[in-house]
């Protein structure tokens, strides 16, 4: 297989320029206990798509869309153990020095190729998560402040403010203040901002689930439980963009106290979620019927309550905003200036990303389109293919014929599934 025994030890070489494994805080943090290690992956995985269930629902069927969630969930927990896996193999039996990160994994594995390929593919699924954060506070406040309850679902879409759409011009507003806290050079001023998100979160989805589950009890809408085979991509798209963490995995693994249950850790936190994702898109379903939007806080109305939550969602993404354009900043000032600080390369970064984000019209459409292409790419393809050429050797006809299975999957998602998201928001 050839591996080069340097690139076990690029984490040691490449010590002083800032990487996309880089710890936020910019130190090293204790080792987690089992509950913390829950907590952490809970954070690194749930995020802004589960906004866009109850709509993938609507668009795939709930009996669907209920497999479509396990099956991934399942899936991902199988392809995150397969890098956990690979690592322990390579630094048990081959001798490699501590691999600290994917990049790390894939230099190891493939060379300065695998290192490109992983790098380039967490700069798309990073920004990528930020164009949804702002084509979500753009669509949200257009919905809150430029519509009444009485107008057409795409009326505040469509309503202008000083000649531009009400959805262009909240995002231009974003983007001086976005380029302002962008030009932090570390994150630890904004590190509890990630605290504050999560609880954000949390508590967004418990009013919306129990909003719902009174719309359910006292009159639910009529829903189907198949949506038909057209729209399987798509929602497969919508999935794997929800359960989109893989890149922690390495992380959130040698953060551990204990090691040996990290499996079951990540296993249980795995079914917990999934659990959640499957009732809040099956609620907001069952609540709104055909009438579910793409980002399901649009249903809520005009009240008080309705207005607290979906402005805390907005500040909330705002502020994650730089959080999550934080490895993106460290891969292209390390690939393009050195490794240093670089203020004019992350403003330009900012505004590719708010330029994508007014040319999107749909939230749902491009959640499936983020997770098709690179989600599929980062959570399929790359940790099946970098266990078969590591383990290969010691695999049975199963094994081979799992990772194998797993690869072409992959492959299949990601070409159709991109095809299919590229259509409905270009032709649709």
């Amino acid at each position: 297989m050839g591996f080069d025994k340097e690139a076990g030890s690029s984490s040691r070489t490449l010590t002083p320029i800032p990487r996309e494994d880089t710890p936020l805080l910019g130190k090293q943090r204790p080792l987690s206990s089992q509950a913390k290690t829950f907590a952490n992956v809970f954070i690194a995985i749930v995020g802004a798509g589960v906004l866009g269930l109850p709509y993938a629902f609507k668009r795939t069927g709930w009996l669907t869309g209920l497999l479509m969630l396990f099956s991934v969930a399942a899936l991902t927990y199988h392809c995150m153990m397969l890098l956990v896996r690979t690592r322990r193999r390579l630094e048990s039996v081959d001798g490699f020095s501590k691999i600290a990160s994917f990049g790390d994994l894939g230099f190891t594995v493939c060379g300065w190729i695998g290192r490109v390929v992983v790098d380039i593919m967490m700069v798309l699924s990073q920004a990528g998560f930020c164009v949804s954060y702002l084509i979500f506070i753009g669509n949200t406040m257009a919905n809150l402040f430029n519509s009444s309850p009485a107008t057409h679902v795409a009326a505040y879409v469509s309503s202008r403010i000083w000649g531009i759409s009400a959805k262009s011009f909240y995002i231009w507003g974003c983007l001086p203040f976005q380029l302002g806290i962008n030009s932090i050079k570390t994150l630890t001023h904004l590190a509890p901002l990630s605290i504050f998100a999560d609880v954000v979160d949390l508590g967004a989805m418990g009013v919306v689930m129990a909003d719902e589950a009174g719309i359910v009890w006292k009159n639910g809408a009529n829903v189907q439980a198949f949506g038909g085979l057209s729209v399987f991509f798509y929602g497969m798209g919508v999935a794997v963009y929800a359960f989109e963490g893989i890149g922690m995995a390495l992380h959130l693994e040698s953060e551990m106290e204990d090691k040996r249950k990290f499996g079951k850790i990540l296993a249980i936190a795995m079914a917990f979620i999934a659990l959640m994702y499957g009732g809040f898109g099956l609620l907001g379903y069952l609540a709104f019927g055909a009438n579910t939007r793409d980002i399901i806080t649009a249903n809520m109305g005009k009240g008080l309550i309705s207005t607290i939550v979906q402005l805390g969602l907005c500040i909330n993404l705002f502020f994650t905003f730089p959080l999550m354009m934080h490895p993106v900043y460290e891969i292209v000032e390390r690939r393009f200036w050195g490794g240093r600080y670089c203020i004019w390369l992350r403003w330009l970064l900012v505004l590719l990303v708010s330029l994508v984000a007014l040319m999107v019209p749909n939230f749902g459409d491009f959640l499936s389109l983020i997770g098709s292409s690179v989600c599929c790419g980062l959570g399929f393809v790359l940790p099946s293919l970098f266990h078969l050429l590591v383990c290969k050797e010691e695999m049975g006809w199963i094994g081979l014929s799992t990772d194998v299975g797993i690869f072409v999957l992959g492959l299949v998602l990601a070409v159709s599934g991109t095809w299919y998201a590229l259509t409905e928001i270009f032709f649709s």
